[in-house]
């Protein structure tokens, strides 16, 4: 523990290349991917494949293979790249380990890829505190509602890894920990590949600093964040038009990141918040259009229950009956 009481890691290297750790990580990487060649073929030596990564890692002699880079709609086109299947195991491996230690420095409204959390949880905070500010809907509040510019291919990597060097003292997890930020970049140190899992940890690290700033250097009550994605709830508009510029100029200087224009607006609650696919109204909240649109283009019988599963969250019996009867 250090002077002004943080806890530092130390050992954190032995326990990411250990071999119970590595074949822990090849169970949860293996999940819903064993049917797929690349699985079966690593699978088929398993034991050889772990234990030859084990040894690479200990002698520090570990090498991150290339990528395979696709496209993804999911609904806009996405680049994926995706690394080989050893990496991948590694990558577990990495975030079995790192997640622990930094989620518990995350603040509370913070809700991408963390345990209990997700884009439910974020929806039903934010309609919480939406009715609380409201006074029960009685009166009107406003949402200023953000999206940063390109953001996994415009992180910096290196206030990255100073900003993860901050709770890891290890040498040899930071050794490992670089060899993955630097296994690939958009342009010269900067950016995250979508595809790692390792990725979804270090965007939160990363904009963990921005959450901070918001809640304790700006003293903002009512914060959302998903990803990229942020929601700030306040009873004055003039307040939330001042905010913007202080936070603009704290993810430039700080992050070298900057907000999308034509993704920042500040709204009215009783015109809905558009947030993670839902819109927020007084005493209800419902489905956005275009989320709407993907369920009819892709509803078929194999994913039937996992779209009926997201309209629970909503109002959206009539849409459901459509469904059903398409």
């Amino acid at each position: 523990m250090g002077r002004s009481g943080k806890i530092i890691h130390k050992d954190v290297f032995a326990e990411i290349v250990s071999l119970e750790n590595l074949f822990l990580a090849w169970r949860e990487f293996k999940r819903g991917k064993r049917n797929k060649s690349e699985v079966q073929e690593f699978e088929f030596n398993l034991e050889d494949n772990l234990f030859k990564l084990h040894q690479e890692l200990k002698t520090k002699t570990y090498q991150h293979y290339n990528y395979t880079s696709f496209y993804v709609r999911d609904p806009k086109l996405r680049h994926i790249h995706k690394a080989a299947v050893r990496d991948r195991v590694l990558h577990h491996a990495v975030f079995r380990i790192l997640y622990p230690i930094f989620d518990q420095g995350f603040v509370y409204d913070s809700y991408s890829c963390r345990l209990g959390k997700g884009t439910h949880r974020a929806v039903a905070r934010l309609e919480k505190f939406a009715r609380i500010l409201s006074k029960n809907y009685r009166r009107n509040i406003f949402a200023l509602k953000c999206d940063i510019r390109k953001f996994f291919d415009s992180v910096d990597q290196n206030i990255l890894f100073a900003l993860i060097q901050k709770k890891i003292k290890d040498d040899g997890a930071l050794w490992l920990i670089n060899k993955i930020i630097k296994s690939f970049s958009k342009e010269q140190n900067k950016g995250l590949p979508l595809g790692n899992v390792t990725s979804q940890l270090f965007a939160n690290i990363y904009l963990n600093e921005f959450d901070q700033f918001i809640k304790h250097k700006l003293k903002v009550k009512h914060y959302f964040r998903y990803t990229d994605d942020f929601i700030i709830l306040h009873q004055n508009e003039s307040y939330l038009k001042e905010l913007l510029p202080i936070i603009a100029l704290f993810l430039k200087n700080e992050l070298k990141l900057e907000l999308r224009p034509s993704k920042v607006f500040i709204r009215k609650l009783s015109r809905g918040i558009d947030f993670l696919g839902y819109v927020v109204l007084p005493y209800h909240k419902v489905l956005r259009t275009k989320t709407k649109r993907r369920i009819f283009k892709k509803v078929s019988d194999k994913n039937l229950q996992s779209y009926l599963g997201v309209l629970k969250h909503c109002n959206g019996y009539k849409i459901k009956q459509s469904i059903m009867l398409k």
